[in-house]
């Protein structure tokens, strides 16, 4: 396996110069250009074209970074399976988590598992359910961690934790008070949303159908942070995890709306590919998350 070529392509295709990879791989430009060129001999034909001010990759060049880019990531697995095997549990754990889980259930779940496993690396990115899935799927990522949900036969769905949604308002909505509401009190309202893609977007279109609501309008914000602040600021109403939403509620800043007879429970779950061997680190990780399972 031409392991430091595939290394050096996918680090130019990202950077596109060639200096600057060499320089973020240690290598010379001679060194770089040669890695391309053993490739592009292998492969018999074009991946990479440069002129003196841009650097474009071809068509066959794109579909050898997707490849590269999961063959590295293999590589890497391996590596880190054996060494775990040999000595300790370490590494580095590549997690995706969708904005709620990654913003607030992560980094307490963290907490407790760096402490018990000191010698494991952690690095966390935050995206949308789709985008999660799909990173994991590419094998971007070891394990996604989402709201929402997939049908994807090649992507295994397991539940760890129960959450639950809360419908929240300004302080000084005219719904906001002590009794619980009809849903019938919630027609043509204004909506904050979250973004197509997002687990809490399709959990929030399925209650408005669900409770036959006539929606006024949508504002649509791609960040929970955003939405909370959209509310607070008079904008609409909207659904969000309590995880996101308990902080401003006890500070004063946003009012929870109880509806008659309705709760609005669902579960996080993780996601891993269903044919990729997992590695112990990964093992050791999901069997700390599904403590959380009830």
């Amino acid at each position: 396996m031409h392991y430091d070529a595939l290394r050096t392509f996918v680090t130019v295709v990202e950077v596109k110069n060639f200096t600057r990879a060499g320089e973020m791989l240690r290598l010379s430009q001679p060194s770089v250009s040669l890695h391309i060129k053993q490739l592009e001999r292998e492969f018999g034909t074009k991946l990479i074209d440069r002129s003196p001010k841009h650097l474009y990759v071809t068509q066959a060049g794109e579909m050898l970074y997707e490849r590269a880019r999961q063959m590295l990531n293999l590589y890497e697995k391996a590596r880190e399976d054996i060494y775990a095997h040999q000595h300790r549990i370490a590494g580095t754990l590549h997690i995706g988590a969708s904005f709620t889980i990654g913003e607030y259930v992560l980094p307490v779940l963290l907490a407790d598992f760096c402490h018990r496993y000191p010698h494991v690396e952690i690095e966390v990115t935050i995206g949308n359910t789709q985008r999660i899935i799909e990173a994991v799927k590419l094998l971007h990522m070891d394990i996604g961690l989402i709201e929402g949900q997939t049908s994807d036969k090649e992507m295994q769905i397991v539940p760890f934790m129960k959450d639950e949604m809360v419908l929240v308002a300004p302080m000084n909505h005219p719904l906001v008070g002590n009794k619980p509401i009809t849903p019938d009190e919630l027609q043509d309202e204004i909506w904050i949303v979250r973004e197509e893609g997002s687990g809490t977007r399709v959990y929030s279109d399925h209650v408005i159908r669900t409770l036959g609501l006539s929606v006024g309008k949508t504002i649509t914000f791609s960040s929970n942070q955003a939405v909370k602040e959209a509310v607070a600021a008079g904008l609409g109403i909207t659904l969000l995890s309590k995880w996101v939403v308990r902080k401003p509620i006890q500070h004063g800043e946003l009012a929870m709306i109880s509806i008659q007879g309705e709760q609005f429970p669902r579960r996080l779950s993780y996601v891993v590919p269903v044919h990729a061997e997992q590695t112990n680190l990964v093992k050791v990780f999901l069997r700390e998350i599904e403590k959380m399972s009830d």
